[in-house]
């Protein structure tokens, strides 16, 4: 390991990468957005990356695809479709360690299950932490930890934690209870 007080600002924040609840996209095209992951990064690799991340689709199918500009809120896109240009971003940066913050809340069924293949790839070989409420989101975990109030409270697998019929095995059978 190395002393964190050792590394410089710029090279710690380089080996992070982040997607938030709260989206954060600029005025500007589609592809300048995916591209402030990496800002050296070719037409190419833009496009692979929104391929990766589930959303190259949905962005030929925009009025000027990748060129087509958001306007200041971003709002002539979906908040589904900005957590899919955020997740974009991300595979771009490729970071050693990825942080996602209830990257799926918020969302419709169809839309969350595109956040969960993204997601899946984006994670595929890198440190990842995820912060869900939608346990769906982290059952393919190497280790869940369960919080309540601040205090973790329970850790082990999805399966693990669902044989100890405790607060997570609670939780995860309020949310896929079968209605009927």
């Amino acid at each position: 390991g190395h002393d964190i007080r050792e590394f410089k600002r710029d090279e710690l924040r380089s080996v992070f990468g982040m997607v938030l609840q709260d989206t954060w996209l600029y005025n500007g095209t589609i592809a300048d957005n995916i591209r402030y992951g990496k800002l050296d990064a070719t037409d190419n690799e833009v496009r692979e990356a929104a391929k990766v991340a589930q959303c190259d689709h949905f962005i030929n199918t925009l009025p000027d695809g990748y060129h087509m500009v958001l306007n200041e809120e971003a709002s002539n896109v979906s908040h589904g479709q900005k957590q899919l240009l955020t997740i974009a971003r991300a595979v771009l940066a490729d970071p050693k360690i990825l942080i996602l913050d209830e990257a799926t809340s918020s969302v419709d069924t169809r839309t969350e299950i595109l956040i969960q293949k993204a997601v899946a790839n984006l994670m595929r070989g890198r440190t990842s932490f995820i912060i869900a409420h939608r346990l769906s989101t982290i059952r393919n975990a190497d280790l869940i930890l369960v919080m309540n109030h601040g205090d973790i409270i329970e850790q082990g697998t999805h399966e693990e934690l669902l044989a100890q019929r405790g607060f997570y095995a609670s939780l995860y059978d309020s949310q896929f209870a079968e209605v009927g």
